[in-house]
């Protein structure tokens, strides 16, 4: 499908004026008006409308699910920007998907409601009560699950401190979750499942652990109620979905919709789930999703070679100027150290899954990063680097200290981090914060810039790493990036 170039009145996307929509874009076929919610979802931005929205929509194309509908939710300040954009337009979605080949248009329909972004998160809590709410899914970010040492969950952290103190007015989700779970125990409801669709290892087990620790902080009968009837399944989650702004609003009325918030979007997407729900759950099998006992081996794949590969290039790629993932496989260094860095030191150690092998999965993820008609950029994939580095990258370099075996490129790539942290590109422009660490990060990046071994002091990031022969790695190609530069670098690792 190709836009329309001609001078057409644009049609403002609500369930009124869906009939209006141009011919080629594709739209709900079920009655919206019939839906009944069955989901909260917590941390609603572009992926999840991307992706297991979708997921819910095709579904209900196919007039099942029709009882499984998402009311979004948020607990940042910052939520209620989208929950204003998408109340105008009664909640439907205008997706985009970019091929270089075409463009295919779709509005989905799948979400019914966004609640009020309150202080003490009251409209949330009373929403997770209630009986006919089965699943609440998460997309918060891997730096919204307050982890510390070894993925444990960091009971310090002030928000944490203030839930536990205050627990009928929460500032976290997870807060929010325990008041619920604590209300409907009360009232001889069983719990829903809570599933977490972030880029964790493991993230269905680091929910749960938070969620009864958090309980357990406050009350030890609660706690055990939610461990032996709560349900937390294990999933991974794939789409590469960019961020919004006016390009991509402009191509969404290239095309006669008027949307604030459109999503752009691959023409690739994976679900895998554990298939342990405590409540009842959609058919997603019949739309794609992987349901299965074991989630384990999918998850390593995806985190390691593809959100690993994502870190590998996005910092260097901020050092270099280069302003997408597309950019920076198309640069020819930068390319050639991604593969020699996956071949050599990362799919070694990632075992395949049910019709695919690690090599195979790089080759498709190499084709993705490559898609030009993907503008994601390398500040959004580098963004909270302190959260990404320690759960994609640092897992192969421990894997390959075990084996034995060479991490240069993993070393490097750590550098690159390092040198990008220290808030300036080759060329001297400033790169902005971009993580919520930032003023620490640049500040240990400033002292390692002549003493390299201080970036390995952050225990918190690298544990003992520090203590390691990747240690002396990391300090040579630090070094060598402050005195020689990115491009000199790329040369002298690729050298053979």
């Amino acid at each position: 499908m190709r836009a329309d170039t001609r001078q057409a009145p644009l049609i403002k996307l609500s369930d009124r004026t869906l009939r209006d929509l141009p011919t080629k874009v594709l739209r709900p076929a079920y009655d919206r008006s019939a839906l009944t919610p069955g989901i909260i979802h917590v941390g609603l931005g572009n992926f999840h409308r991307a992706h297991q929205a979708w997921y819910l929509h095709r579904l209900m194309q196919a007039g099942k699910a029709l009882d499984w509908a998402i009311i979004g939710a948020g607990v940042r300040p910052g939520d209620a920007v989208m929950r204003d954009k998408l109340r105008k337009q009664d909640y439907l979605t205008t997706l985009i998907e970019l091929d270089p080949r075409d463009i295919a248009v779709e509005v989905t329909g799948a979400m019914v409601d966004f609640l009020p972004v309150e202080p003490g998160n009251a409209p949330l809590i009373k929403a997770m009560n209630a009986p006919s709410i089965h699943i609440v899914a998460l997309t918060v970010t891997e730096g919204g699950y307050f982890l510390g040492p070894e993925n444990g969950f960091d009971m310090s952290h002030p928000d944490i401190a203030h839930d536990i103190e205050h627990p009928e007015a929460p500032v976290t989700v997870f807060g929010a979750v325990v008041a619920a779970l604590k209300m409907r125990k009360a009232a001889g409801c069983a719990p829903f499942t809570v599933l977490s669709c972030d880029n964790l290892q493991g993230n269905g087990t680091i929910t749960r652990n938070a969620v009864v620790t958090l309980a357990r902080a406050t009350d030890s009968s609660l706690a055990d109620w939610i461990d032996r009837n709560g349900a937390f399944p294990n999933s991974m989650v794939d789409c590469i979905v960019p961020a919004t702004g006016p390009k991509e609003i402009a191509l969404a009325r290239s095309f006669g919709i008027e949307d604030t918030a459109p999503v752009t979007h691959e023409n690739f997407r994976q679900w895998v789930i554990e298939d342990t729900f405590c409540a009842g759950r959609p058919p997603l099998e019949d739309v794609g999703v992987t349901m299965t006992s074991d989630v384990h081996a999918f998850e390593a794949m995806k985190l390691r070679i593809l959100n690993g590969g994502h870190q590998l290039l996005a910092n260097v790629g901020e050092l270099l100027g280069l302003q997408t993932i597309a950019d920076s496989m198309s640069h020819q260094k930068v390319a050639a150290f991604f593969h020699q860095t996956q071949n050599d030191e990362i799919t070694p150690y990632v075992q395949a899954v049910p019709g695919t092998s690690a090599a195979e999965y790089l080759a498709q993820v190499t084709t993705r990063f490559a898609n030009t008609a993907i503008h994601d950029t390398n500040r959004r994939v580098a963004f909270d680097g302190s959260s990404r580095h320690p759960g994609f990258l640092l897992p192969s370099v421990r894997d390959a200290l075990a084996a034995d075996a060479g991490v240069s490129g993993l070393a490097l790539a750590e550098a690159f981090w390092a040198r990008m942290c220290a808030g300036t590109r080759e060329d001297g422009s400033v790169i902005e914060p971009n993580d919520p660490n930032w003023a620490a990060l640049t500040q240990a990046a400033d002292l390692a810039r002549t003493t390299p071994s201080v970036w390995l002091a952050q225990r918190a990031l690298y544990g003992d790493l520090a203590d390691t022969r990747f240690a002396v790695e990391f300090e040579k190609w630090l070094s060598l990036v402050w005195t020689e530069g990115t491009e000199a670098v790329l040369e002298r690792f690729l050298a053979p």
